[in-house]
């Protein structure tokens, strides 16, 4: 490491430029975690006000407001050991509410590209999460978040599905597709025909290790991908998918805003039926 000031960096917290600028962002407590950067300034367009920012390492960010409710947005690149990092900084901030907004292939014939997946839980295969708790433990989403989610998707009739993914830390092997030269890892041969016999919708890269350490700090998150991939019918398509779930994702979190402000007048900290 360069020498720089305890202020900008410590052998325990790495670099702070990051973290430095996120606070001086001023991000609510609920936020959209897309892996594009570029998704965050499509989301940011998506709402009344918004401010955009770049960060080091080519991350970037945004706050705002949607329908009267101040949302945020961090990009954490591709798969989970990334995600890992700006989630260190993000609760750091006090922020205790995310969604991740992702793209995926699916392992569902019926399910076409364009449709919204919302994973209520995901098998852990990130390769992250393990150095945090035993394997055993669950990657889960919070029942408030998946529900907001949900009613969202239904709200704006979108095509959607719920149930359980799996977060990988590869994106070739580590989801049965072939390397180089068609190399095919032993894995790689075993791992999308057991997904598929245990029912998972999707393959993605970041899901898990979200959930996982939400779960570990005692957070709310919850993720929507949009199918890109079909992986049983080999077609790719993007079909306005990633719109769609930007669009779900903030209107999840104006659910859970409205929600959380009830339960806080009624002198809860939890949402009940009577507060949807």
């Amino acid at each position: 490491m360069t020498s720089q000031s305890t202020e900008t960096a410590t052998a325990n917290t790495g670099d702070r430029r990051r973290i430095n600028a996120l606070a001086a962002l001023n991000l609510p407590r609920y936020v959209l975690l897309p892996g594009d950067p570029e998704r965050v300034d499509f989301m940011a367009s998506q709402w009344e006000t918004s401010e955009v920012i770049a960060l080091p390492r080519g991350y970037r960010a945004a706050v705002g407001t949607y329908k009267g409710v101040r949302i945020g947005a961090v990009s954490t690149m591709m798969g989970a050991p990334s995600l890992d990092i700006v989630l260190a900084d993000l609760v750091k901030l006090g922020i205790d509410t995310f969604i991740r907004v992702g793209t995926c292939g699916t392992l569902k014939e019926d399910i076409e590209p364009g449709s919204l997946i919302i994973n209520d839980a995901s098998v852990r295969l990130d390769g992250t999460s393990h150095f945090y708790v035993r394997n055993e433990f669950p990657a889960v989403a919070s029942h408030e978040v998946t529900f907001a989610l949900v009613d969202a998707a239904a709200t704006n009739g979108f095509s959607h599905c719920v149930g359980t993914g799996a977060t990988t830390g590869s994106f070739i092997a580590g989801q049965g597709r072939p390397g180089f030269n068609g190399y095919v890892a032993p894995e790689g041969e075993r791992i999308l025909e057991e997904m598929k016999r245990a029912g998972v919708l999707n393959f993605e890269m970041e899901t898990a290790a979200l959930l996982t350490l939400a779960r570990i700090y005692g957070l709310r998150a919850g993720a929507i991908c949009s199918v890109i991939a079909n992986r049983i019918t080999g077609v790719w398509d993007e079909s306005g998918g990633v719109a769609r779930a930007c669009l779900i994702g903030a209107e999840a979190i104006r659910r859970l805003a409205e929600w959380d402000q009830r339960a806080g007048e009624a002198g809860r900290t939890l949402i009940t039926a009577t507060d949807v």
